[in-house]
């Protein structure tokens, strides 16, 4: 047999392919691969734990992502500013009621914006959860806009 023929490449290409899945399999916490008991032991004060492999579409899709998600805190920031009232110590606030009816129109998913704008010390607000009506009086205060220092 001749080791250039087009079937020889073909049948490489697949052992690569293989051996590529199972070096994969061996390093994966939850595979049941024979041999995987030579994977290396998560350890959580790495770096990389609990994150994709680098380079992975994975890590890609979670960088797109936050990229996306980032520029909905910065949208919904400008617009507390620009229908919030803006205080003496150059904070803006609004009510609760009067956020979640104006971003109706805007975005479904106000609630997990705040919250994730609170985490990132944007902005405050009284309580671990919004709810419409209940927190209409709720004052939701912006402490600055992102990009806009």
């Amino acid at each position: 047999m001749e080791s250039d023929s087009p079937l020889s490449k073909k049948v490489s290409l697949w052992q690569q392919r293989a051996d590529v899945h199972q070096q994969k399999q061996l390093i994966n916490p939850f595979s049941d691969w024979e041999g995987a008991s030579h994977r290396t032991k998560l350890d959580k004060d790495d770096p990389r734990y609990g994150r994709p492999v680098e380079g992975s579409m994975t890590e890609f899709r979670g960088k797109k992502a936050g990229e996306l998600i980032s520029g909905e805190i910065i949208e919904l920031c400008q617009v507390i500013a620009d229908l919030g009232r803006k205080e003496a110590d150059d904070t803006y606030i609004i009510r609760f009621g009067d956020l979640f009816e104006a971003y109706t129109t805007i975005s479904n998913k106000l609630v997990g914006m705040l919250m994730r704008a609170r985490k990132q010390k944007l902005l405050d607000f009284t309580g671990e959860m919004l709810f419409q009506r209940r927190d209409d009086d709720v004052i939701i205060r912006l402490f600055r806009i992102p990009g806009v220092d």
